[in-house]
């Protein structure tokens, strides 16, 4: 590295993502609590081990081919020339995929002294970033489909969002040359689209060939309520979703580049934060706009569902997920009302969907993420209208059309692919628990060993007491 500016701005962007990663995590800690929370006794266990297990499995697979796709597929299936782009530093044989491996220069073609630099402080924690995004968004499908989906069939969804297609849609719309942002000036700073669309289409899909929870409608079609088991679980899962939204912002930012170095088409000596578009933003303003999208969303959701906390608490996330797509340009007042809106819109959905197609989503994810995240892509399309979707000249402007295409496209991505492999998985017997099984539980059901043996020092318990 040249110089001790560069050195020193590769070593603190290497912590600043590492931190993020860390904070990330806590996304992962909340979902696992928030989904026990919601299901009932006896289907705690296998709910928190189907969450769980999606994180190796979208890990190692992300690895393999995952952050190759990321680099590879900018250009879109030929929707601008170029090709597939080559990325040596994404290839999991490559010695910068395995940084501590290699001297200076891992002799890999095109990859030049200062690249290797680069790469072995930064590969890792960009990869790990990038990852944290896969596993949310194949984990926002599981608390969806709880009680009576197969964990196999879960983990394999799981894996084609989480390492396949969420990650090929940010390739198209969130890189810094993803024809998406090129030709139609698609604008998603904190991934409405991207992630939440993406893995709400994907959730509906499930949702679709799974059928509903045994018991969840009345003879006359009409939805039974189902709570939560614990509330004070799902409270507790929901803010430490909060909290770890705040790494997912911060990692959807560069933290310090200089204008003047993004191939000259912007100038300037002053150093800052970029959004993942490398257009100057600050920390600041995303730190005004999460807050104020937040409590827009959960004083809308009070109001709305009449103080039920659950409601309160996701439209309070789904505010956030709404505004996500433009929180890096809004106004706190506007990502304050944005935040608010949207999130009563998506309750009244969640409801309509529910009543007309019988379709039972038991954490509301299709309508929190899913249509929290499209109408967000939207909105941003228009409140941002006539901005420069990207410091690189000659790139489309932000635009209604771009963005609403963009949505349109993120959610068919989720849902088509997804639709097709349950409808295979279920052919095969492989989608749904046996009914025989839901109504028991499926911790009794599949797991008699410990049932066995939470019984066997139940009984010994009990005869020391006495």
């Amino acid at each position: 590295m040249e110089g001790n500016l560069n050195a020193l701005t590769t070593i603190f962007t290497e912590f600043y993502y590492w931190v993020t990663i860390v904070m990330m995590f806590l996304i992962h800690v909340g979902f696992c609590t928030y989904e026990v929370g919601v299901s009932r006794r006896r289907n705690h266990l296998k709910t928190l081990m189907k969450n769980a297990m999606a994180i190796p499995l979208v890990t190692v697979t992300f690895y393999f081919f995952g952050w190759w796709i990321y680099f590879g597929f900018p250009n879109g299936p030929g929707m601008v020339p170029g090709g597939l782009a080559t990325a040596p530093f994404a290839e999991p044989w490559n010695p910068l995929m395995g940084t501590h491996l290699s001297g200076v220069n891992p002799g890999e073609t095109g990859v030049t002294p200062t690249d290797a630099a680069l790469w072995h402080r930064l590969n890792g924690v960009f990869w790990g970033a990038f990852l944290l995004f896969s596993i949310t968004t194949a984990s926002i499908i599981s608390g969806s489909i709880i009680e009576r989906a197969r964990s196999g069939a879960f983990w394999i969804v799981a894996v084609l969002i989480g390492s396949v297609l969420w990650i090929l849609d940010a390739s198209w719309g969130w890189h810094p040359q993803g024809w998406m942002v090129k030709l139609w000036g698609y604008h998603d700073a904190y991934a409405s689209g991207v992630v939440h669309a993406i893995a709400g289409g994907a959730a509906l899909a499930f949702l679709i060939v799974l059928g509903p929870r045994i018991g969840k409608f009345r003879p006359d079609g009409t939805a039974r309520d189902i709570p939560p088991h614990n509330v004070w679980l799902v409270t507790i899962g929901l803010f430490l979703i909060y909290t770890g939204f705040w790494g997912f912002y911060a990692a959807c930012n560069i933290p310090l580049i200089s204008p003047a170095t993004i191939a000259g088409q912007i100038t300037g000596d002053t150093w800052t934060a970029t959004n993942i578009y490398l257009a100057p933003t600050t920390l600041s303003a995303i730190t005004f706009n999460f807050l104020m999208s937040l409590s827009g969303g959960m004083m809308a959701g009070y109001i709305v569902s009449k103080g039920d906390p659950f409601w309160t608490f996701s439209m309070g996330l789904c505010g956030v997920i709404a505004t996500s797509a433009g929180n890096d340009l809004y106004h706190p007042i506007q990502a304050m009302l944005i935040g608010a809106i949207v999130p009563s819109i998506c309750y009244k959905l969640h409801y309509f969907v529910e009543r007309r197609f019988k379709i039972d989503d038991a954490v509301g994810a299709v309508a929190v993420h899913g249509y929290g995240g499209f109408l967000g892509v939207v909105v941003a399309g228009f409140m941002l209208w006539g901005q420069p979707s990207s410091p690189y000249e000659g790139f489309a402007h932000i635009n209604p059309l771009g963005n609403f295409a963009g949505a349109v496209l993120m959610f068919a991505l989720g849902f088509a692919p997804t639709f097709v492999v349950c409808k295979i998985l279920n052919s095969m017997n492989l989608l749904r628990v046996p009914a025989k099984v839901e109504l028991e539980g499926v911790d009794f059901a599949l797991n008699h060993a410990f049932v066995a043996s939470v019984r066997e020092v139940a009984a010994a318990e009990k005869a020391l007491i006495k």
